[in-house]
């Protein structure tokens, strides 16, 4: 019911005007989200809705496809061919899953054009101080490599983008740890809490609220300069460490076979609603900062993106079929 009465609203409201890619479409645009609800993924796509569907004139839902790391969900979106359905890319279904995944039910470059990338999110490394009561970068290096194998880290599973961080660490850092899999991003944070694994790593946008309670501390993001919510932890490159300051992104691909018409009045869309202020203060909030890039960009990432989890799979012997 609620989704109902969400696209009969939508479908009633007016464009803003001057927004040449605006048309009259009562067909809702589909936008799957290859992750549960609730999550960093979900929380993107909703920051956006309503304003997009507003400058689109065009009501937008969302449906979740959750499963396989994201696989369902993409494939269900590279086997569309109503030109009206989108789905929800990040660095896990576009870039880690074709590098450990050799028979993915997608091709991440062949079956999809990059839209836009809608944001990036800045990536933290952080410690539990009790169990592991290191300072710094160069405590945590000193104490890894005094430690060998000793200390672990957790990540929400195999092959998910905190295992890829972890490995990337470790061979720029060139120290070794322990991998510790979860189900989940759950219950990996909650035995990081716990303490029985001292070190994770994630995203900015999920872990703020423990590191802004002392429950963690934050080592270094990876973000081109500091942030403004973690003012007094540096990034990867201002510790010397420029090849792992790469944050995860959000994007929306859309099926090889919807037009460029199609594909670039989406992109517009998106880049402006990106722009009000609305937005951004939700974006915000959540430690994500909105880009809105051009679809020849973000289609051209994804590849340099798959490159790169390729190297590091092969480095770290990650192949999970």
């Amino acid at each position: 019911m609620q989704r109902r009465h969400f696209i009969a609203s939508l479908a009633a409201t007016t464009v803003v005007p001057g927004m040449s890619f605006a048309q009259d479409n009562s067909r809702p645009l589909r936008i799957v989200v290859p992750f549960p609800p609730g999550g960093s993924t979900d929380m993107v796509v909703r920051n956006l809705q309503d304003v997009l569907g507003r400058l689109l004139n065009q009501p937008v839902v969302i449906e979740n496809r959750a499963g396989a790391g994201g696989s369902i969900g993409m494939s269900e979106v590279a086997r569309a061919t109503d030109n009206l359905t989108l789905g929800v890319a990040t660095l896990s279904t576009h870039g880690v899953n074709p590098a450990v995944l050799s028979k993915l039910p997608y091709d991440a470059t062949k079956d999809f054009v990059g839209v836009t990338e809608m944001v990036k999110a800045p990536g933290v490394i952080v410690v539990n101080p009790k169990a592991l009561p290191v300072k710094d970068m160069a405590e945590l290096v000193a104490y890894l490599k005094a430690n060998p194998g000793k200390v672990s880290y957790a990540t929400p599973g195999n092959g998910t983008i905190g295992h890829m961080w972890g490995e990337l660490f470790k061979r720029a850092t060139g120290t070794d740890m322990l991998h510790i899999p979860y189900r989940g991003a759950g219950p990996a944070i909650n035995d990081v809490l716990g303490g029985q694994v001292p070190v994770y790593f994630d995203q900015v946008a999920s872990s703020l609220a423990q590191i802004n309670s002392g429950k963690v501390r934050a080592i270094a993001v990876s973000w081109p300069e500091r942030l403004d919510v973690l003012p007094n932890v540096p990034t990867y490159a201002e510790l010397g460490y420029k090849d792992i300051n790469d944050p995860s992104w959000f994007g929306l691909v859309a099926p090889k076979s919807m037009p460029a018409a199609q594909v670039a009045r989406i992109q517009k869309a998106v880049a402006a609603a990106l722009k009000e202020d609305v937005v951004k203060q939700r974006m915000a909030a959540q430690g994500l900062y909105p880009t809105g890039t051009s679809t020849a960009a973000f289609t051209k990432q994804i590849e340099t993106e798959i490159a790169k989890m390729k190297q590091v799979a092969a480095y770290a012997k990650i192949q999970l079929d």
